[in-house]
């Protein structure tokens, strides 16, 4: 196996990569204890899905995942009652949803973990991505977050079966 493990304490490592990385505001939590709204990155083992980024601000990135432009229309469900919970909606949407076209720069990559998603089961947290870190590396809503040059490294070699392990660093 040669999953992409990511550590508690905040570290990404993949073959001979290893990066810093933040995590959930909320810390880390066992998957089967993830809350919508908690802050917390989930541990457990997650395919990475789909990779979507901002044509307009960059590139596609190099990889053999999925990968998708975005839209100012794209966003993501994170409406535990409605029926598209933790799955990718065009806008404008009526329950509640995260909108993947920010201002910032976090969501210019964006790569979908397969958390919660076959099937979704409501309120068990939607929206588990890897992203971009602030420069600061502050914590995420629960997402796993890299620089932008370490994000690009890893999405450059990994294979079309990738995986991303959360564990804890104890």
């Amino acid at each position: 196996m040669n999953d992409i493990v990511v550590t508690s304490d905040g570290f990404l490592k993949h073959g001979g990569l290893q990066f810093r990385c933040a995590l959930g505001k909320g810390g880390v939590k066992p998957e089967a204890d993830k809350r919508e709204g908690d802050g917390a990155t989930p541990l457990g083992r997650y395919v990475l899905r789909q990779i979507y980024y901002r044509a307009d601000r960059m590139a596609a990135p190099q990889t053999r995942l999925p990968v998708q432009a975005l839209t100012p229309q794209d966003g993501w469900c994170d409406d535990p009652a409605d029926p598209a919970y933790n799955r990718h909606v065009l806008l404008p949407y009526a329950a509640s949803h995260e909108k993947l076209w920010r201002d910032d720069h976090v969501y210019d990559v964006i790569v979908v973990l397969g958390h919660n998603d076959d099937p979704p089961v409501p309120g068990m947290g939607s929206a588990i991505f890897l992203h971009l870190a602030r420069p600061d590396y502050s914590s995420t809503e629960g997402c796993v977050a890299l620089a932008l040059s370490d994000l690009l490294a890893l999405l450059a070699v990994l294979p079309t079966n990738a995986a991303m392990q959360i564990i804890s660093a104890d």
